[in-house]
């Protein structure tokens, strides 16, 4: 989104990895979840707090996200359900959800409870086969459709949240 810097009306809605300028590009909803997670972590700025619940829910009443909660690259792809998944959409979302979790009180267990169940699908549908696939954890990552790369891959950024968000699910 481009904004006006003085006055921060919206000028225009513009995607790069996207499906399109209207759409809603799922590792780009996990980044904002991510980033404004953390924004308030070190802030304690409420509106980012505010922002990142608002994403969460989002993301988790999108009627195109799958029951495993895995996304497709783009909620809003024309070829659900025969888009593909992006993997590290779903590890930024569940690193991020862990540490939301802690901020929001009763809130916070439904939030681990989206974690877990993207963890266990993870982990259960979506890993590499030990010594497989040059070492990556994970397959089945989206790095911009749109571009026609990274498509249907292990990315080394998905394994990197993978490992963060089984570290935050250890502290739980």
């Amino acid at each position: 989104v481009d904004y006006d810097t003085i006055t921060g009306d919206v000028i225009k809605k513009t995607t790069h990895q996207g499906y399109a300028d209207e759409s809603t590009w799922s590792r780009g909803e996990a980044w904002a979840l991510y980033g404004f997670t953390m924004a308030y972590r070190e802030t304690m700025n409420e509106e980012y707090l505010e922002l990142a619940q608002n994403i969460a829910e989002f993301i988790f009443t999108h009627p195109n996200l799958p029951d495993d909660l895995i996304p497709y690259w783009d909620f809003d792809a024309p070829e659900i359900p025969n888009e593909p998944r992006d993997v590290s959409a779903a590890t930024i979302t569940a690193s991020a959800l862990y540490e939301l979790s802690n901020y929001v009180g009763e809130k916070g267990s439904e939030y681990k409870k989206w974690a877990d169940t993207i963890l266990e699908n993870l982990t259960d549908n979506y890993r590499a086969t030990l010594g497989s696939d040059a070492g990556f954890l994970l397959l089945h990552s989206t790095g911009a459709k749109s571009l026609n790369s990274e498509i249907d891959v292990p990315l080394v950024y998905a394994d990197y949240y993978f490992l963060e968000a089984l570290l935050r699910s250890e502290k739980e």
